[in-house]
């Protein structure tokens, strides 16, 4: 019985450490589908007579921290419901049933510990453990990994986030870095991590725990506009030695009004998923590789990224961030990413969510506010400002309370206030659920077209503050508004826009990568464009009076919808319906 439980203990870890583990959208969260995995009826069913071999031994010999590797096996009494590591054992083999032998690759991520392979009879629903392989490993299982770059509280300033084995009692964390091809210097690294008891709920707190390692953070402050830095995160061990991760580069932000080419990428709901098809029977983010994979083609021609809530859709099984920052290290390492608050990273019952709803799988906002940084005065608060040249961002935190009167309206309204318009012209607000206009199957089901309470609580800021965007995820495919002011179109224009807007375009931008989500059968007389399909948006500021934007589909790259703002301070200070202060007559 010892021996059962212990081995069931270690089934619960190869099932959350290996690839595989696919997720749903902003629906349901019971269909979560390692949930179909069934592990509460594992047996054990061990045979001498079936063998199952992993090779290479070892890995990240040449400083790899991702490595593909080969399981074989052979199975004396073969089916095709076995399966190893969320693949079935006859996907690389259609014969296997009948010869019992077969191969299948693997891509490995270093998470911090060894791996083994198990062989399952049974199918999902009953799996038998017939066969575990031998164990490989990483060379270093505690290395440096995965950087996550982000904009400080100043524009002068960028953060690298990175997640390691080693705890402050064995090595001090610090990023090197300088000017490239400069002397370097040394910035000190924060040290943040939790446990179970940290998280809200289930499976966050059982079968999907896994320890998270140590994240850590450096701040690199006073850094000259528009100049390429070098970076690496090290660890300095008791011993006096060194551990060193990859080198990196960024180059800095414009000065706030710099007047030069500015790109903004912006998307939500992309999640994780495979390239060796190890989430073959249950694919939730089909998309999301497609959108990782365009994105680092055109990487320098990108300045910063914005995902917008729905980050790994992990839902409590923790090792898929892991997973996540492995996707998208080539780019959060070179460019900042920020990152906003879904449903699925916060909401959980009883945890001061808006919504009392269970889709963070009981994470409830933990490992986003350890695992990325935002440059929010309070990370369980979500909410932010921040700029980039000629740009200001205001991102909400939609699963917080954002109705008047709440602190978080106090917050959106000072953001959009604060900006000066003749030196950052272009205003962006973002949040994850729709909180402006979605012709989404689910909300015309309800007669709002919007999150209730939405746009009912911040219209009045979106006008009288002249937003030019306003970008939102939650909702999987891709719509575009007319300038728009309560429920009305007020600018006749579909393309190029000069002169005053006279109100905000809405834009959701939520399919990033997920499951795509269905437009309702109404025609909404606002909706300017829509595409159900994956993709992205990319944001060109030429200058203060010319700004491009490209609606981008991750399947090519190719534009499919566009549009351009051309206008000067005069017309931001332009009156608009319900957009400029009350005036007075002098006598």
């Amino acid at each position: 019985m010892k021996n059962k439980h212990f081995l069931l203990r270690v089934l619960v870890l190869l099932f959350v450490s290996l690839n595989g583990i696919g997720v749903l959208a902003h629906s349901a969260i019971g269909d979560q589908p390692l949930s179909k995995i069934a592990i509460e009826k594992a047996t054990l069913a061990l045979r001498d007579s079936i063998s199952i071999k992993a090779s290479p031994l070892v890995l990240g010999l040449n400083g790899e921290d991702t490595e593909w590797i080969v399981v074989e096996f052979e199975n004396d009494d073969p089916s095709n419901e076995d399966w190893i590591g969320y693949q079935f054992a006859n996907s690389s083999n259609s014969d296997y049933a009948k010869t019992g032998k077969a191969s299948l690759r693997f891509q490995l991520i270093n998470q911090r510990a060894d791996f083994s392979f198990a062989l399952f009879g049974g199918g999902l629903s009953n799996p038998q453990l017939v066969a575990v392989s031998n164990s490989i490993s990483f060379v270093n299982p505690k290395a440096p990994l995965y950087p996550r770059l982000a904009q400080g509280k100043s524009w002068n300033e960028m953060t690298v986030t990175w997640t390691s084995g080693y705890n402050i009692d064995e090595a001090i964390p610090f990023v090197e870095w300088g000017w490239k091809g400069h002397k370097k210097m040394r910035s000190p690294g924060g040290t943040l991590t939790f446990n179970r008891n940290s998280m809200c709920g289930s499976p966050a707190r059982t079968v999907g725990w896994r320890d998270p390692g140590f994240i850590h953070t450096s701040f690199l402050k006073d850094l000259w506009p528009n100049t390429v830095y070098t970076y690496k995160m090290g660890h300095l061990l008791s011993n006096g030695s060194y551990i060193w991760s990859k080198t990196y580069s960024f180059r800095s932000s414009p000065y706030p009004g710099q007047d030069s080419l500015q790109r903004i990428i912006i998307f939500g709901d992309m999640g994780k998923a495979e390239r060796d098809g190890s989430n073959e029977y249950s694919n939730y983010q089909p998309g999301s590789l497609n959108t990782t994979d365009q994105l680092i083609k055109d990487l320098k021609n990108i300045d910063i990224v914005f995902h917008i809530g729905d980050i790994t859709y992990a839902n409590g099984y923790i090792s898929q961030w892991d997973q996540f920052t492995a996707q998208v290290e080539p780019i959060a390492s070179r460019v900042p990413y920020m990152i906003a608050s879904g449903n699925h990273e916060r909401d959980w019952p009883g945890t001061g969510s808006f919504y009392d709803t269970p889709d963070s799988g009981g994470e409830c906002g933990v490992l986003a506010e350890t695992m990325f940084y935002v440059p929010a005065e309070n990370r369980a608060k979500f909410w932010y400002s921040t700029d980039y040249g000629m740009f200001h961002f205001c991102i909400a935190d939609s699963e917080h309370d954002w109705r008047e009167g709440s602190e978080q309206y106090r917050f959106i309204e000072h953001c959009l206030a604060s900006v000066d318009r003749q030196k950052q012209p272009w205003l962006i607000f973002a949040a994850h659920r729709v909180l402006g206009y979605s012709s989404d199957k689910y909300y015309g089901l309800e007669g709002s077209f919007d999150e209730p309470m939405g746009r009912e609580s911040l219209q009045r800021l979106w006008q009288k503050y002249k937003v030019d965007i306003a970008f939102y995820g939650h909702v999987h495919n891709y719509e575009r508004s007319c300038p728009i002011y309560q429920n009305k179109c007020v600018n006749s224009e579909k393309s190029d826009y000069s002169g005053t807007m006279n109100g905000t375009i809405h834009v959701v931008v939520g399919g990033g990568g997920a499951h795509l989500s269905e437009f309702s059968s109404v025609n909404t007389s606002w909706s300017l464009y829509k595409d159900y399909d994956w993709g992205f948006v990319k944001l060109t500021a030429f200058n203060h009076s010319s700004l491009a934007f490209e609606y981008k589909k991750s399947r090519d790259g190719k534009v499919y919808d566009s549009f351009t703002i051309s206008r000067d301070y005069r017309d931001v200070l332009a009156c608009v319906h319900d957009g400029c202060e009350a005036t007075s007559l002098a006598s």
